[in-house]
């Protein structure tokens, strides 16, 4: 390897390092709570270098939400393309959310620092982009950005109300049941029609 193949690896595991470092920091604190010179020193580097690399606080939080946006769990490519695909995010929710299943880093973000407006600007910009296109991508009929923000914000509930409050009927139902019961709710959204819940 090269002198600058070298230097381009080390500036890559840099920014890797910076980066997983404040999307456990934001989770755990929230954008308000999370500081950078943490989040440099959990990374091996100064603050100076988080700013050289992602320019500002701001610019991490917007880089930090992104890259937990990478990989969808319900707006899967897998649940996307299935036959049935308001059931398939039906059991996604389900199962992510289950009391033995770890909240995901990525709503933990959000759900941290929604107390910060800049944060709220940054994550409303980041969601449209992502979540929000995608979801209205697999909706059917008109008012297909509404329908599609329903369903985010039906997603988000449920990551709340079950996982997070773990409000006793949600956490503790049986998850053929809760997926039966969300099936034609996501259906209603999505402008298609599920089969009948066999459960």
């Amino acid at each position: 390897m090269n002198a600058p193949e070298g230097r381009s690896a080390k500036a890559a595991a840099t920014r890797a390092a910076i980066l997983a470092s404040a999307r456990r920091a934001f989770a755990q604190h929230g954008y308000e709570g999370a500081g950078l010179r943490g989040i440099a020193e959990e990374a091996g580097v100064t603050a100076m270098m988080v700013n050289r690399y992602f320019g500002s606080k701001e610019g991490l939080f917007g880089e930090v939400v992104h890259d937990t946006m990478r990989d969808p769990v319900i707006l899967s490519p897998v649940n996307l393309a299935a036959a049935d695909p308001a059931r398939a995010f039906a059991e996604a929710l389900v199962g992510l959310t289950g009391t033995e299943a770890t909240p995901l880093d990525g709503f933990l973000i959000l759900f941290r620092s929604t107390t910060s407006d800049t944060a709220a600007r940054i994550a409303r910009a980041r969601i449209a982009e992502a979540h929000q296109r995608t979801a209205e991508g697999s909706v059917a009929g008109e008012h297909a950005a509404e329908r599609a923000a329903l369903l985010l914000s039906l997603v988000a509930g449920v990551q709340m109300m079950r996982q997070m409050m773990q409000l006793a009927p949600l956490a503790g139902a049986d998850p053929a049941v809760l997926a039966g019961l969300l099936t034609p709710v996501i259906g209603l959204l999505l402008g298609r029609v599920s089969a009948p819940s066999q459960g």
